[in-house]
């Protein structure tokens, strides 16, 4: 009898380390994009380690992935492979001697996206072990947040145009990107706690802390983007889930009794003290936009990309330490030229195309919140089309639209090929 119930919990034992080895290859991922600080730590490390621990987060996870995916076991996938071939065309165009930082983003891309080819056996699979881990990722951003605030208040906000916005002090970041992160905790607890895959008081105080984070962010894109997920994803269950429509009446009642009485308050809170020339040109992002688009360059690179560069352009030019582009589409015609945007723009409508084919539900509701707040922030945000969190964010969204039936039958077979091995070595004298 134990011969016969060991093999399965062997096999059960190695996939709960699998799954814990995944966690910390999707938090590894996350460490590499986030990137390292420039100043502003409450830690004493100069910026060099900071740069060593982000840089060397890739390639320890993607060892980390190979000892999980021993047999290199990959699920083809149409998303992955298109932002193959946008890998593939940013490598071509950055290993032309244009600087040694170029051609390392561009293996550096090639190598993120690997790692993702390599975890596709567990897309949706064994309890959303994906977004468990985006959650435990998020939940820490959060924690440091929380700590760093605690420690240096001072180094926790930031003036920006007489406003104070949330930053990041143990780990420095930029109140955009705490805005992000906070947003996106936010909307996907929200929707989970909607659908009742999590406990009320854990989800109320995520909810609470996380919004917490995203108004001291001061973050207009952020806020946006979490109402206009939390949109699409509450119409995919309005339907279907009765908390869903109580939900949204109560936003409604709220929106009329507390809202809009408070509008001028919240109205200061969008305009944060800015004047309505900054504000019509996007806090002058769009006048680095006009750079970009405006600089000569060979059909070729207009086509292809003048290779990875860090999404800055200084006098038309693109520059190491020049002005950020904050436009993930500017950004990928800089880099990766037409056919770059092309393939972005395609792999987000492979994606709604694939979520109105699924039956509503929390994953395709996850999926949508997902690949609206994408969409939408691509147009404010860089990194939609390189190694960063938001490539991470659509990965996901990619990973909870697999068929059920097709990752079952996957897992199923791996299994039986752990237990045969298993049960093989027992029995062999």
């Amino acid at each position: 009898m134990n011969r016969l119930t060991s093999p399965a919990r062997s096999a059960t034992a190695q996939a709960d380390r699998s799954l814990r080895r995944v966690a910390v290859i999707w938090g590894l991922l996350f460490l590499n994009g986030i990137g390292s600080p420039a100043t502003g730590s409450v830690i004493p490390l100069p910026h060099p380690v900071f740069q060593v621990i982000t840089q060397g987060a890739l390639p320890v996870a993607l060892l980390l992935a190979l000892t999980v995916n021993r047999n290199l076991l990959i699920r083809p996938n149409l998303f992955l492979g298109i932002f193959t071939v946008l890998a593939t065309l940013s490598v071509m165009m950055s290993i032309r001697l244009v600087s040694f930082g170029t051609a390392y983003r561009g293996f550096r891309l090639i190598g993120f996206v690997a790692v993702l080819w390599l975890l596709t056996p567990w897309w949706r699979d064994r309890g959303l072990v994906l977004v468990r881990s985006q959650l435990i990722v998020l939940s820490c951003i959060l924690v440091s947040l929380v700590l760093g605030f605690a420690i240096s208040p001072s180094k926790a906000f930031s003036l920006n145009y007489g406003s104070a916005r949330l930053d990041g002090a143990i780990w420095p970041l930029p109140a955009t990107a705490v805005g992000h992160y906070m947003a996106e905790l936010t909307g996907l607890i929200i929707i989970l706690w909607a659908c009742g895959a999590v406990r009320r008081k854990p989800a109320l105080l995520l909810i609470g802390l996380g919004l917490f984070g995203l108004i001291a962010s001061h973050t207009r894109t952020a806020l946006i983007g979490l109402l206009i997920g939390l949109l699409v994803a509450g119409l995919s269950l309005f339907m279907s889930n009765r908390r869903v429509r109580q939900a949204f009446l109560v936003v409604i009642v709220v929106a009329l009794t507390v809202l809009l009485p408070l509008s001028p308050l919240v109205s200061s809170w969008l305009i944060r003290g800015q004047s309505s020339e900054a504000i019509g040109s996007l806090s002058g992002r769009t006048s680095y936009w006009h750079m970009v688009l405006s600089e000569p360059r060979p059909e070729t690179n207009k086509l292809l990309g003048s290779g990875m560069t860090n999404d800055s352009v200084q006098n038309g030019v693109p520059g190491e330490n020049g002005l950020p582009i904050d436009s993930s589409w500017i950004a990928t015609y800089q880099n990766q030229g037409v056919v770059g945007c092309v393939l972005l723009g395609l792999s987000f409508l492979i994606l709604v195309l694939l979520a109105l084919r699924r039956p509503p539900g929390v994953t395709r509701a996850l999926a949508l919140f997902l690949i609206a707040y994408s969409v939408f922030s691509s147009f404010t945000e860089t990194g939609a089309g390189e190694a960063t969190p938001h490539l991470l964010d659509v990965t996901l969204a990619a990973s909870l639209l697999v068929p059920r039936a097709r990752l079952v039958a996957a897992s199923a077979r791996l299994r039986f090929d752990r237990e045969a091995r298993f049960a093989t070595s027992q029995l062999t004298p």
